[in-house]
């Protein structure tokens, strides 16, 4: 009965919007095994689960249904063991309907993108069978980067354990994956691998442009994150920041005189009259970053060898206690020697005395 009630707890546990998505993959996933299982066609034959992008426009809600659909066994049991795990913690942190809008975004989006992008390479090299009906894509890739991403966001110098073995910062699994990304897709592998950098830039810019933070009775709503940690730059090696920010001032000058990003949170402390980066998201930072240095500084504290105890001071001899302070002064040794000199006489003179009284005696 405890074997039975702990995955079930598990489960009653877990937030609806967590909940939803993993009985929604499960589903459709086995849905789409059924169907494969019953059919010998080579080329997909379920353009009405996944996207396939020449038959897409008759069915268009497959640029949702087809991020929840898994074409393997593998791929089904790892996205059963990351997607959940992640939402689950990002749910507990953002609220249901937060985390319902993260996942439509980071699935839809990366699908229209993949489907235009395969409709031009289409219109470039005249190969329909492979751009248009060869191609199908579907999983949730881009959903996992789009969590690293997040994670990015929230615990970016949080250490993790891959495959228990490599350790590494949260905050360099994005790119990690990406690269990955690029690698497939050099050697030919496009669908369903690209879909993982088009959720990498959904992600970053729908969380630092368009997520709405709640505020609280002195700071209102703000939108995004503008804090420089999450600066788009970040994501590549230093010598490559000079020519990545100009390109990402360009684009972002154009989409403020389009409208098309919110206006950053005024800073209240400063009497309105500068923008705070990030708002209530930097002031956190900020804390979190002072955290960290005291942490730091008590833990080097507790790494540092104790200093050595110094001896205790031997107590003074007995005899010394009775001397006076400092050198003896000369006339108190003149009055000592003239003390002596005189005790030695008066014996003398007793000893001769005495002598005297036997000698009349006799």
């Amino acid at each position: 009965m405890a074997i039975l009630s702990s995955p079930l707890q598990f489960v009653t546990s877990t937030p609806p919007a967590t909940r939803g998505l993993a009985i929604t993959t499960v589903l459709l996933s086995l849905t789409y095994f059924w169907i494969r299982w019953h059919d010998t066609e080579p080329l997909p034959t379920t353009p009405y689960l996944t996207l396939v992008p020449g038959a897409s426009l008759f069915y268009p809600w497959t640029f949702l249904t087809s991020g929840f659909v898994e074409t393997s066994i593998i791929e089904l049991v790892f996205s059963l063991l990351v997607v959940p795990a992640s939402f689950r913690y990002l749910e507990r942190l953002w609220g249901t309907g937060e985390t319902l809008k993260f996942i439509a975004i980071n699935t839809i989006i990366p699908n229209l993108i993949s489907f235009g992008l395969n409709w031009i390479e289409f219109l470039v090299l005249r190969n329909a069978d492979l751009f248009l009906y060869g191609m199908e894509y579907h999983g949730q890739m881009a959903l996992q980067t789009a969590a690293l991403v997040a994670f990015t966001q929230v615990i970016p110098e949080h250490q993790v354990q891959v495959f228990g073995v490599i350790k590494v910062r949260v905050k360099r699994l994005p790119m990690a994956y990406v690269g990955l990304s690029n690698v497939m897709v050099i050697i030919g592998y496009q669908s369903p691998w690209l879909n993982i950098q088009w959720g990498w830039l959904v992600a970053w810019a729908y969380l630092r442009f368009y997520k709405k933070n709640k505020g609280d009775g002195i700071v209102g709503d703000s939108y995004g994150d503008r804090s420089e940690t999450f600066a788009f730059v970040h994501w590549f090696p230093p010598f490559a920041h000079y020519p990545v920010s100009l390109i990402c001032n360009l684009v972002e000058s154009i989409f403020k005189k389009l409208r098309l990003l919110p206006t950053p949170t005024a800073d209240v402390e400063s009497g309105g009259y500068t923008l705070l980066p990030g708002g209530t998201r930097a002031e956190a930072e900020r804390r979190r970053a002072l955290a960290l240095k005291a942490l730091d500084q008590r833990m080097a504290a507790a790494v540092a060898p104790p200093p050595e105890p110094s001896p205790a001071p031997r107590p003074p001899p007995a005899a010394a206690t009775n001397l006076p302070n400092g050198p003896p002064s000369p006339v108190a040794s003149k009055t000592r020697a003239v003390e002596r000199r005189t005790s030695v006489s008066e014996v003398d003179l007793g000893e001769s005395k005495a002598k005297a009284r036997g000698k009349d005696d006799a």
